[in-house]
């Protein structure tokens, strides 16, 4: 009975050394599925992408022309600001902190992550905490 001794490193190495390219793409192919399974893998702990629709309301705008701004309001502790109108109505977005808001004769008060819509009519807003609050205006007026 005749046995073959088989020494891997005498019969591949003349194999790679005479066709190296199918031995690297197929090193090459190991590697990137390794790769592709640990990055895949290192995102299976964290969260998705969450879309929430925080407020919906229609609106008619006055014109084809509008300026459209983002304003970042902080309010001190207690801070109550005067009596006043915006040029609009609006959503607004409490970044941070507790505020009471007086609008049309209605009072109410929202909290970090709520949002309202500020019926541009007479208000004014109250912090109502002990640490600076924070406030987001959405506005849309029409461009002069």
């Amino acid at each position: 009975m005749y046995t073959q001794n088989l020494d891997i490193n005498s019969n591949l190495l003349p194999k790679i050394v005479r066709r190296p390219t199918p031995f690297f793409l197929a090193v090459a192919l190991i590697l990137l599925l390794f790769f592709v399974f640990k990055v895949a893998s290192a995102d299976e702990g964290k969260p998705g992408l969450i879309r929430s629709t925080l407020m919906e309301n229609p609106v008619e705008l006055p014109s084809k022309n509008i300026n459209a701004k983002v304003i970042r309001v902080t309010f001190p502790p207690h801070y109550k600001t005067p009596w006043h109108t915006h040029e609009g109505p609006g959503p607004r977005y409490v970044v941070k902190g507790k505020l009471e808001v007086t609008d049309n004769g209605t009072v109410k008060t929202y909290s970090t992550g709520e949002v309202f819509w500020e019926s541009g009519k007479l208000m004014a807003v109250e912090n109502i905490g002990a640490e600076a609050a924070e406030l987001i205006i959405f506005e849309m007026i029409p461009s002069h």
